[in-house]
């Protein structure tokens, strides 16, 4: 039995009976038979389905966006927007999936030659709980439109959301069987991956789950993709704006009740800017309201699970034990953390070498851009890095230096449907999003043709 909870007052939400062997097998072969015929659509056909899913989106997302409040704790406002920037992929892959895959002309000797795109047929996501419906989505649009078959296995705490994912495909028109939630545990994955009617199989989650399912998959010769952990660095240079730069550092860190691989957890500072910049970061962070998720100001909600909430408040202690020194909050109340500032923070110290899931940002200085540098890729996480600084020409020769998958300047590190997404290192490997991200799961077929 999977049951749901919500975690700002512990009740119960709905229990869900585990799929027996025998449903598994259903499903697997349910998908299987869709692809046969799915994959022979034309992309106008994907595209008008994949743009009813759109609109389901939008009309419902209220509905949609309120489970994930009562099963994962995200701000309401926040869960809105979570639903509508799955609309957004949505409307871009039905947009641009037809010239993504178009055949790609390659002048050689032969008469005509060419690379087809075509799909492998069904892949099972494992997907987490923290963007419980935008994981998803930047998975199935593209897999579908590229004519595979998506068959989901979601984090337990949401199953309601993974069941209502499956609902907007069928609410949308997709032919039965494109798109199914297993409801299952994780001990069930193994098997699944091993069984010869998946084809490929994409995670997104922490280090263990993704080394554990890239295990079973390389044993079995299938194509997967990962994308892990992180810990993100926050690097403000003595030219930036800093009124802006705080503005963007809190989002980065503290939206989704800092429960994001791509959160800014690691605030390094330029000497120099160091009291100005904690001046006003402090002021920021003291008012961002916490509270009843539910509530439309509500900004930091709660931590999707109890235990969730005593690892960071593990990982904050470990770290001033070190010799860290907590600026701000540091208190938890069984799911609920405040949002921390941990200053004095050097290399080696909990909250800078671990992933902090939560609403707890580490502090540290640097002298110049090389040690600045040097910090960020010190990490074993590469998922992306964020730098502020007024001079272009400067954060130009910057990007190369960084080891991470995503170099932003000014902004936080964000997934666009129009631009890769992906990282480095124990950060995981393969891309999600754009052309590149649609490109993983499929076939690139050489076509040659000769003239005697």
């Amino acid at each position: 039995m999977i049951v749901s909870k919500n975690p700002y007052n512990g009740q119960e939400i709905q229990k869900f009976e585990e799929y027996t062997k025998d449903q598994i097998d259903e499903a697997l072969e349910k998908a299987t038979l869709t692809f046969k015929s799915w994959r022979k659509t034309s992309f106008t056909e994907r595209s008008k389905l994949m743009k009813a899913a759109a609109e389901e989106l939008k009309e419902n997302k209220q509905e949609y966006a309120k489970d994930i409040t009562l099963e994962m704790g995200k701000p309401i406002k926040q869960a809105v927007s979570e639903i509508e920037k799955c609309a957004w992929v949505c409307e871009y892959y039905a947009e641009n999936a037809e010239e993504q895959l178009a055949d790609e002309k390659i002048a050689t000797d032969a008469a005509d030659s060419y690379v087809r795109y075509e799909p492998l047929g069904v892949v099972l996501a494992v997907m987490p709980w923290n963007f419980p419906f935008w994981q998803v989505f930047r998975f199935a649009a593209p897999a579908l439109m590229a004519g595979n078959i998506g068959v989901l296995k979601h984090a337990s705490n949401v199953m309601k959301s993974a069941n209502n994912i499956q609902k907007v495909f069928e609410r949308a028109g997709f032919p039965e069987g494109c798109f199914q939630n297993l409801v299952i545990g994780s001990k069930k994955v193994e098997a699944i991956i091993k069984d010869k009617r998946i084809k490929a199989v994409t995670l997104t989650g922490s280090k263990p789950a993704g080394s554990a399912v890239a295990s079973v998959a390389a044993k079995n010769i299938k194509k997967s993709v990962l994308e892990l952990g992180g810990s993100n660095a926050l690097v403000v240079f003595e030219d930036a704006n800093l009124q802006e730069a705080v503005k963007t550092c809190v989002q980065a860190r503290f939206q989704n009740t800092g429960q994001s691989c791509i959160s800014g957890k690691r605030l390094l500072l330029q000497e120099n800017i160091e009291k100005k910049f904690m001046k006003l970061f402090l002021e920021a962070v003291k008012d961002l309201k916490s509270g009843d998720p539910l509530e439309e100001e509500t900004y930091i909600g709660v931590l999707a699970r109890e235990d969730l909430a005593k690892d960071l408040e593990d990982q904050v202690n470990r770290s001033v034990e070190q010799g860290a020194q907590i600026l701000l909050g540091g208190k938890r109340d069984h799911a609920y953390y405040e949002p921390t500032i941990v200053g004095n923070v050097t290399k080696g110290m909990a909250v800078f070498e671990e992933e902090t899931f939560g609403p707890a940002i580490s502090v540290t200085t640097f002298r110049d851009e090389q040690e600045a540098v040097d910090l960020v890729n010190s990490s074993s996480f590469g998922l992306g890095v964020s730098i502020f600084t007024e001079d272009f020409d400067f954060a130009k020769k910057l990007v190369p230096q960084f080891d991470d998958g995503a170099v932003f300047i000014n902004e936080l590190v964000k997934s666009d449907p129009r631009l890769p997404f992906g990282g480095t290192k124990e950060s995981g490997y393969g891309r999600e999003l754009s052309e590149h991200g649609i490109r993983e799961f499929l076939n690139k077929k050489t076509v040659y043709f000769n003239k005697y």
